[in-house]
C-alpha cells in the first residue's frame, strides 16, 4: 500500500530527491552512485533516501554487501491517480481553447477571402478609368 499523498508530495518538494528519482528511472543504483552527481555527503544522500523510502517512492534491496536503491512505481501510480482528474480537466480545457483558436483562425481566413473578393469587384483603377471616360 503506497504511503499517503502528503508524504509523497513532501518528498517530491525537494529538488535533490526529484533528481534522485530521475536517476533511478534508468536503473537501480547504490547510495554512492546516487551521491556522485551532487556536492553532498553520503549521509546526506542517505537521509534523502530515508524520506523517499517513507513516502514509498524507493526501496533498498540487498545484493551481496550492497544495498541498491530501486524506484517503486506504486507510489507514483497513487500520485498519478490523484493528479489524473486534474490532468483530464486541463486537457479538456486546452481542447476547447484549441477549438476556439481554430474557429478564430478560420473566421479570419474567411474574412480575408471576402475582402479579397470585394477588392477584385471594386478595383479602384477601373473606377478611375470609368470616371475619366465619362468626363470626356
Amino acid at each position: 500500500m503506497p504511503a499517503s499523498l502528503d508524504l509523497i508530495f513532501s518528498a517530491l518538494a525537494n529538488p535533490t530527491r526529484r533528481a534522485i528519482l530521475d536517476r533511478l528511472i534508468a536503473n537501480d543504483a547504490t547510495v554512492n552512485e546516487l551521491a556522485a552527481p551532487f556536492a553532498l555527503t553520503q549521509p546526506t544522500i542517505s537521509s534523502h533516501l530515508k524520506i523517499l523510502e517513507s513516502a514509498g517512492l524507493v526501496t533498498r534491496g540487498r545484493q551481496a554487501n550492497q544495498r541498491p536503491v530501486r524506484l517503486q512505481p506504486a507510489a507514483l501510480a497513487a500520485l498519478d491517480g490523484w493528479i489524473g482528474p486534474y490532468r483530464q480537466l486541463w486537457e479538456q480545457r486546452l481542447d476547447r481553447l484549441e477549438a476556439y483558436a481554430q474557429e478564430l483562425h478560420d473566421q479570419e481566413l474567411q474574412d480575408q477571402k471576402l475582402q479579397h473578393q470585394d477588392s477584385q469587384h471594386h478595383d479602384p483603377q477601373q473606377t478611375e478609368t470609368r470616371h475619366a471616360d465619362s468626363n470626356d
